[in-house]
C-alpha cells in the first residue's frame, strides 16, 4: 500500500516510525517532512494547504491512503477534498473538525447533549467580557481562551481581575491571535488531574487508542508561558479501566452521536483534553488529530503485533475493529528540546551534536520536530520545538531515567528542556 503523510513535526516523524513496521506498506511518502525522515519515507515538496496539488500527486503516484498530521489542513477541509476524489483519508471532514476549530461550537454541543465540561460564557466585545469578570459570577482563578486554534498558546489562566482584563485585551483588542481570538471563552477553572485521551473513531464505533499526560508550560513546576508542549509521558496506570469507561460513556460516545445526528460523522483520531475531577471526567477541549508530543510517547508503546497502518485504514474505510489496539504494559517518556527563547523569539541555524550517541542507546528514540541539515552535513535548529527524546521502560521512573541520561550526550548550548517531565 502506498501512503502519504502530511506534516513535518515530531508527531509525523513518530507516525512514520510506527507505520514503517507494517507488512502492508509498499511506499511511504511525507510532505513536507524533514531531512531526518529520509530513512523512513520519501520526502516530496507539495504545498500542504493546496488540496489540488495534493490530489494531483496522489493520483500520479497511486496513493491509497493519506494521513493528515497537523490541524490546519484538516480545518481547511483537505479531508473533504480528498474523499471527493475517492482517496482514502485518515482525518475528519471540515464540519466535524469544528470540534477543534471552534471552542464555542464544542461548548454549545456539550450543553445540548449534556457532556460534562467547565461552566462558560462567550464574548466578542471586550467591555462585555470585562463587565462579566467584574460581576464575580465566576470566581477566580478563571480561564480566558481564544475561540479558534492558537498552537496550544491561546489559553490564559487568570488569578486576578487585572490578569483577566489583560488576557481579554490580548485577544479582543490587540488581536494577538488574529481571527482565532475574535471570539473568546471565559470559563471556570477546573481542579483535578489533566489527561490527554485518544480514541479511534470510524463514524460510530470507538476504540481507546491510549492516554498520556503532557506539559504545556515552558518551565519546571508548570511555570512560564504556554507552549505547544514541552514533554509527555504515557503509562497504563494513568487512569483506571473504570475511569476509561466513564470517559467513553459520558464524553466520547455522546460527542460522536451528536456529530452523526448532525450528518457529519467523525472518522479519525479524536484527542480529548480532560480534567479528572472529584465528580468525574470533564472535557477541557477537543483536538481532531494526534497530539504532539503525546503521540510520541503513545506510539512507542504499540504492541509489536499491532499494525498501525491496518488500524488507520480500517478507520478511513469505516470498519474499525475495536479489539485490535494493543499497547504494551511499559511506560514511555518524551522530552521536548526547544530553542532558547521559545515560545517567544528564538535563533535558528545553531549546530546540534551528539544525536548519533543518543540514537545508539537501547530503548531510546530521537524524533525531529524542527531540524535541518547545513551545507556541511550538520544538524541545525530550525524551529521552536526542535527535538523529541523518547524512552521506554518498565516504569515511568525507568523511562524518565533513560531519557534524561540520553540528553547528557546532547551538545547544543542554544537548546533547553524541562527537567521534570515524568515527575
Amino acid at each position: 500500500m502506498k501512503v502519504l503523510i502530511i506534516g513535518s513535526g515530531g508527531r509525523e516523524h513518530a507516525l512514520l516510525w510506527a507505520l514503517k513496521k507494517s507488512p502492508m506498506l509498499t511506499e511511504l511518502y511525507i510532505t513536507p517532512g524533514r531531512p531526518a525522515m529520509k530513512n523512513l519515507g520519501i520526502l516530496v515538496d507539495i504545498n500542504i494547504h493546496n488540496s489540488m496539488d495534493i490530489i494531483q500527486f496522489c493520483k500520479r503516484e497511486d496513493i491509497e491512503l493519506v494521513i493528515i498530521g497537523p490541524e490546519q489542513p484538516i480545518i481547511n477541509g483537505l479531508a473533504d477534498d480528498l474523499a471527493a476524489e475517492g482517496i482514502n483519508v485518515f482525518a475528519p471532514n471540515q464540519a466535524a473538525a469544528k470540534l477543534e476549530a471552534s471552542k464555542s461550537f464544542t461548548k454549545e454541543l456539550c450543553k445540548q447533549y449534556g457532556i460534562p465540561t467547565a461552566k462558560y460564557e462567550r464574548f466578542i466585545d471586550e467591555t462585555l467580557a470585562k463587565n462579566f469578570v467584574k460581576s464575580n459570577r465566576m470566581k477566580f482563578p478563571l480561564v480566558v481562551k481564544a475561540n479558534g486554534i492558537a498552537a496550544g498558546k491561546g489559553v490564559i489562566i487568570c488569578n486576578t481581575e487585572d490578569e483577566a482584563f489583560s488576557a481579554i485585551d490580548t485577544m479582543l483588542v490587540e488581536k494577538k491571535f488574529g481571527e482565532s481570538g475574535e471570539e473568546i471563552i471565559i470559563e471556570e477553572f477546573l481542579v483535578g488531574e489533566e489527561v490527554s485521551f485518544f480514541a479511534l473513531i470510524d463514524g460510530l464505533k470507538v476504540a481507546t487508542f491510549g492516554y498520556a499526560k503532557d506539559y504545556k508550560r515552558s518551565d519546571e513546576n508548570n511555570e512560564g508561558q504556554n507552549t505547544g508542549g514541552m514533554g509527555s509521558y504515557s503509562s497504563p496506570s494513568i487512569i483506571s479501566k473504570d475511569m476509561e469507561q466513564k470517559i467513553i460513556q459520558r464524553i466520547i460516545h455522546p460527542t460522536i452521536q451528536a456529530l452523526a445526528n448532525m450528518g457529519t460523522p467523525y472518522r479519525g483520531i479524536l484527542f480529548a483534553g480532560l480534567m479528572i475531577c472529584k465528580d468525574g471526567p470533564k472535557l477541557l477541549e477537543y483536538n481532531v488529530r494526534f497530539g504532539d508530543p503525546e503521540a510520541q510517547s503513545i506510539l512507542i508503546r504499540l504492541d509489536s503485533n499491532c499494525d498501525l497502518l491496518k488500524l488507520i485504514l480500517s478507520v478511513a474505510e469505516g470498519n474499525l475493529d475495536t479489539k485490535k489496539i494493543e499497547l504494551s504494559d511499559k511506560s514511555a517518556v518524551c522530552i521536548v528540546v526547544a530553542s532558547k527563547g521559545y515560545p517567544g523569539d528564538y535563533k535558528k541555524g545553531e549546530v546540534i551534536k551528539g544525536l548519533d550517541k543518543i540514537e545508539a542507546m537501547p530503548d531510546v528514540l530521537v524524533f525531529h520536530a524542527g531540524t535541518q541539515l547545513d551545507a556541511s552535513g550538520n544538524w541545525i535548529s530550525d524551529g521552536g520545538r526542535v527535538l523529541n527524546i523518547v524512552a521506554e521502560g518498565n516504569t515511568i521512573e525507568e523511562a524518565k531515567s533513560k531519557a534524561y541520561s540520553a540528553l547528557n550526550f546532547l551538545e547544543w548550548p542554544g537548546g533547553f528542556f524541562r527537567y521534570d517531565i515524568g515527575s
